[in-house]
C-alpha cells in the first residue's frame, strides 16, 4: 500500500480521536477503513506516514503539531502558544494537584502495582482521600487485588490519563529516583583557608556583611569543604546563602582604614 494513500486517513484519525492513538491502533483502524484494498498497511508504513505528517506540521505556519504523548499520537498546540490557549481554558490550567495527592501519585507511579496500605506505610499517613481524588481524576486505576496479602486488598496503578497529563508515553519515561535524589542533595560550600567560619551572627561593615568571630577557623561545619590555598576566590557563602568577605579582605580593609587615620 502506498504511504500517500494512508497518510490522510491517519491524519483524520488522529485529529478526530478524543484520546491518543498508538501505532498498532492506527494500523487496525486504517486497514478496517480500507478493507476493499487487498494490500494491508503495516506498522512501518504507518510510522512513515506519521513522520511525514510531523514534518508537515513542524512548519511555523501551523500552531499545532503531532506528538507522541500519553501512550499514543495526538495533535497538540505548540508550547509557544500556551499563554494564548490558556485564556480559553484558564480554569482547567489552574486546577492543580495538592501536595498530598502528588506524593501519593508519585509513590503509585514508582511502586506500582501497590496497595493502599503499602502507600500509607511509605507516607506515614492515611491516604484514603488522596487515592479517591486520584481515582476521580482518572490518574490511577484499580488493576485487581493482591491475592497473597491478608484481606486481598485492591491494587493501584497509573492510568493512560496519567501519562497524558504529564506528557510521557510510559512509566519508563519517568525520572530515575537516583536522579531526583541527586538534585535534592545539598551541595557542599567551597571556601578558602583564609575564611572565618562561625555560627555567630553577622555584623554590617559599610555596605557588606562580614563575620565577627576571627578565631573560629577551626569550627568548620562538616558540610563545608576547605580548598587549596592557591584558589583566588575572595568571597564565602554561608549555609543560608549569604555572601560575606574573606578574613584576608577584612584585614586589608581594616589596615587601610588605620592608615587613613
Amino acid at each position: 500500500m502506498e504511504i500517500t494513500t494512508i497518510t490522510p486517513h491517519i491524519e483524520a484519525l488522529i485529529f478526530a480521536s478524543d484520546k491518543p492513538l498508538n501505532t498498532l491502533e492506527l494500523v487496525e483502524l486504517v486497514n478496517n477503513a480500507l478493507a476493499f484494498i487487498d494490500d494491508k498497511a503495516s506498522p512501518d508504513q504507518v510510522e512513515s506516514a506519521i513522520g511525514s505528517l510531523q514534518e508537515k506540521y513542524n512548519s511555523e505556519s501551523f500552531a499545532f503539531e503531532i506528538k507522541e504523548s500519553g501512550g499514543g499520537w495526538q495533535f497538540l498546540t505548540k508550547k509557544e502558544y500556551h499563554k494564548t490557549v490558556a485564556q480559553l481554558n484558564g480554569d482547567k490550567f489552574l486546577k492543580r494537584l495538592s501536595i498530598a495527592a502528588l506524593e501519593t501519585l508519585a509513590i503509585i507511579a514508582y511502586k506500582q502495582p501497590i496497595t493502599k496500605s503499602e502507600i500509607e506505610a511509605i507516607r506515614g499517613v492515611n491516604c484514603d482521600y488522596a487515592v479517591q481524588k486520584l481515582l476521580e481524576k482518572d490518574l490511577v486505576v484499580i488493576t485487581g487485588r493482591n491475592e497473597d496479602a491478608v484481606g486481598k486488598p485492591l491494587v493501584y496503578a497509573t492510568s493512560k490519563s496519567f501519562m497524558d497529563y504529564f506528557g510521557i508515553n510510559s512509566t519508563a519515561d519517568l525520572p530515575k529516583i537516583n536522579e531526583v535524589l541527586m538534585e535534592e542533595l545539598l551541595q557542599a560550600t567551597v571556601v578558602n583557608e583564609n575564611y572565618v567560619i562561625t555560627d555567630e551572627p553577622l555584623e554590617t561593615i559599610g555596605n557588606e556583611e562580614s563575620f565577627v568571630n576571627p578565631g573560629a577557623e577551626d569550627d568548620v561545619p562538616a558540610s563545608m569543604e576547605i580548598i587549596e590555598e592557591e584558589t583566588e576566590i575572595n568571597l564565602a557563602v554561608t549555609s543560608e546563602g549569604e555572601i560575606v568577605e574573606s578574613k584576608q579582605d577584612k584585614q586589608e580593609g581594616e589596615q587601610a582604614e588605620d592608615s587613613e587615620v
